[in-house]
């Protein structure tokens, strides 16, 4: 499942966010991949050690952790302290998948990666390129979105940046360990979710409205992994 969530941060924690990147330092992005990941990435990455990467990763975390769709589609269990890399100057990254388990140092834990996200920190317009592309069994989705809006998309998909030729693109990435570990029953119980919202919207919490809500968190009870 891929899934746009709009507004995540708003336009003065998107300038606050680029101002403290500014004045980061940043380090080669191949120094954090496995050695298969190396031979097709070329990026910047902010070092888990830098002093502003706790702070700028928990700002992000917290407004992930406010919006309505990421809960609802992640199921969050554990969130990995998000991180933020730079394209530029033919930057790129190419086909791979996300490693299946992540280290977390600032909150000392181990976390299987279930659902990645992309924050997107600065507009479109202000490079050129840079398009993610996810493959699934439906094709190849191009994403390229506004600042402060992110994506969200399974852990297991083929994904890539493409070159950046003029300008940077900055952004947060995630991976989360969903309560949740099946990708489908997470769409399902997404979806069922989004028709109860609409449901209560439209007429209310009729004792049919109350009987699919029971039914969902039934459900949640019976698939989570905790």
């Amino acid at each position: 499942m891929l899934l746009h969530l709009p507004e995540v941060l708003t336009a003065a924690e998107v300038a606050e966010i680029r101002a403290e990147l500014e004045q980061a330092r940043w380090a080669d992005g191949a120094l954090s991949a496995g050695p298969m990941a190396q031979k097709v990435k070329q990026n910047r990455q902010l070092p888990a050690d830098a002093p502003e990467a706790r702070i700028l990763g928990d700002r992000i975390e917290a407004a992930l952790r406010r919006h309505p769709l990421f809960v609802s589609a992640a199921l969050p269990r554990v969130v990995i302290t998000p991180r933020f890399n730079a394209y530029q100057g033919g930057g790129h990254y190419g086909n791979h998948v996300d490693t299946a388990i992540h280290s977390d140092p600032f909150k000392g834990l181990t976390a299987r990666t279930d659902v990645s996200t992309t924050v997107f920190l600065n507009a479109p317009e202000d490079y050129e390129g840079g398009e993610l592309i996810i493959e699934d069994t439906y094709g190849a989705h191009e994403v390229k979105l506004a600042a402060g809006d992110a994506i969200l998309y399974p852990s297991t998909s083929l994904h890539r940046v493409e070159p950046v030729t003029e300008g940077i693109r900055l952004a947060s990435f995630l991976w989360t360990q969903s309560m949740v570990k099946d990708g489908e029953r997470r769409r399902m119980l997404f979806e069922l979710d989004m028709t109860i919202l609409r449901l209560r919207g439209q007429i209310g919490d009729t004792e049919e409205v109350v009987g699919l809500t029971a039914h969902y968190h039934n459900l949640l009870r019976q698939w989570a992994d905790l």
